[in-house]
C-alpha cells in the first residue's frame, strides 16, 4: 500500500527546462496560484500523445481521455514543489504544536459536533473511533478547509512526464482516469493537492479506487463534495481494512490515565514516552510516520476532551524551550517582523523574520534563533 507520506516525500530529482512565460490554458478555478495553473509545453504534449496508447491498453476509453486532457497541461509549480521538498526536521514537540494546536482542537470539536450522527454511524459500521476519523480529517485538510484546487489530471501527468517517479505517477494518472470513467466525478471537480491527493482526507487516486465508498447512497464516491460524508466513510474503510481493531485505543502517553498496554515509543530524546497498540500501526498504514500517528491519536484524544501531553520536552539544539521560541516570535512580530504565527515552531517565515531583524541591526544574518537573539529583542 502506498501512503501519503510515501506518495509526497522521497521523490528524487531530474532536471527539466523552465517554462516561464508560457501561455495559460483554461483552468477550473481562479483560486489556483499562477504557478499551479496548466500551461502549454510541447514536450509535455508529446508525452501525452505517447501516453494515450498505454492508457487505452489499460481500458481507458478515447472519450475519457479526450475529456480528461481537454484542459490539461504542464504545471510548472508542481515540478518546483516536487523538487524543493525538505526532509522533515520536526521534533515531536514541534509536530504536536501543529497537529494538536489549540485552533485545530477547537475546530475539531466543532466539526465533531456538527457531524456527530455521521461519525457515530461510521464508527458503528467500520469499528473505527469517530474521533480518530475526525482527527485524520483535521490533519489532512483542516476539516475540509484546505482540500486543494489543483487539477489532478494535470498534476499527475506533469509528475509522470517529469520523470522523477514516472512509473508511480503514471499509475496515479491511470487511476485518476479510471475515477473519471466510472462517473464518480468530472474533470472540473477532480482537483486536489499539487501532488494529486484529493478530497477531505487526501486520498491518492490508487487509494481511492481501493478504498473509497459511497456511504450516502447517491451512486458516487464523492470525496470532493462540501458534504464530507463519503470522504470520512472512505477513511474509516481504509483504516478498517488496514487492521484497525474495534474497541482498542491507539495508545497514549506512558503513565497517563487510560493509556493501554503496548509497545513503548520515545520519538524525541528527553521527551515523553508513549505506549502504542496495533491500531497505531493501522494509522501508520495511512501515513507511514510515527509523528503522524501520534499526532492523529493525540488530536483524537483532545477532540474527545482528553488532556494535553503531561511530560516535558528538553530545550532545542539552540538552547531554547518552546516558551522561549514563542516569546522570540512575539517580540519579532511586535517589532514588525512577521513570523507567520507564534506557535513556537521555527519555520521558514520565522527564519526569514530573524534574518530581516538581524540585517536591520547590522548583525550576522544567519536566520538561526538563539538565546542571545532573544535577549537582544528585550
Amino acid at each position: 500500500m502506498t501512503t501519503r507520506r510515501t506518495f509526497i516525500t522521497g521523490i528524487s530529482a531530474l532536471a527539466l527546462s523552465a517554462c516561464g512565460g508560457a501561455p495559460s490554458l483554461p483552468g477550473p478555478s481562479a483560486r489556483i496560484p499562477d504557478d499551479l495553473r496548466p500551461v502549454r509545453n510541447a514536450d509535455y504534449d508529446a508525452w501525452v500523445a505517447a501516453f494515450r496508447p498505454r492508457a487505452s491498453a489499460k481500458g481507458i476509453s478515447a472519450a475519457t481521455l479526450n475529456a480528461a486532457f481537454a484542459e490539461a497541461g504542464f504545471i510548472p509549480g508542481v515540478v518546483t514543489r516536487d523538487r524543493s521538498q525538505p526532509e522533515s526536521a520536526y521534533s515531536l514537540e514541534d509536530y504536536l504544536s501543529i497537529a494538536a494546536s489549540p485552533e485545530r482542537i477547537s475546530k475539531g470539536r466543532a466539526a465533531f459536533a456538527r457531524h456527530r450522527a455521521t461519525l457515530n454511524a461510521l464508527e458503528t459500521r467500520y469499528g473505527v473511533d469517530a474521533e480518530i476519523i475526525t482527527a485524520v480529517w483535521g490533519l489532512e485538510s483542516q476539516y475540509g478547509e484546505k482540500r486543494g484546487t489543483v487539477p489532478v489530471i494535470s498534476a499527475t501527468s506533469t509528475l509522470a512526464f517529469d520523470g522523477r517517479r514516472c512509473a508511480f505517477f503514471e499509475r496515479q494518472l491511470i487511476a485518476a482516469l479510471r475515477i473519471l470513467q466510472s462517473g464518480d466525478t468530472t474533470p472540473a471537480r477532480l482537483v486536489g493537492s499539487w501532488a494529486g491527493a484529493m478530497g477531505h482526507t487526501q486520498f491518492i487516486p490508487t487509494s481511492y479506487l481501493a478504498y473509497a465508498v459511497d456511504f450516502t447512497g447517491d451512486g458516487r464516491r464523492d470525496i470532493w463534495s462540501d458534504d464530507p460524508t463519503d470522504a470520512l466513510a472512505s477513511t474509516a474503510a481504509y483504516l478498517a481494512k488496514s487492521g484497525w481493531q474495534r474497541g482498542l485505543k491507539w495508545g497514549g502517553e506512558l503513565g497517563a490515565a487510560g493509556t493501554p498496554a503496548g509497545r513503548t515509543l520515545t520519538p524525541q530524546s528527553g521527551g515523553p514516552s508513549f505506549a502504542v497498540t496495533a491500531n497505531f500501526g493501522a494509522i501508520k498504514r495511512y501515513n507511514n510516520s510515527d509523528l503522524y500517528a501520534i499526532g492523529i491519536g493525540h488530536l483524537a484524544d483532545r477532540i474527545a476532551g482528553g488532556a494535553a501531553i503531561q511530560g516535558g520536552f528538553p530545550p532545542d539544539s539552540n538552547g531554547l524551550t518552546k516558551g522561549d521560541r514563542i516569546t522570540l516570535q512575539q517580540r519579532l512580530t511586535a517589532r514588525g517582523f512577521d513570523t507567520g504565527g507564534t506557535s513556537g515552531v521555527i519555520g521558514p517565515k520565522s527564519r526569514a523574520a530573524i534574518k530581516a531583524y538581524q540585517a536591520s541591526t547590522n548583525s550576522a544574518v544567519t536566520g538561526t534563533p538563539s538565546r542571545a537573539l532573544l535577549a537582544s529583542l528585550g
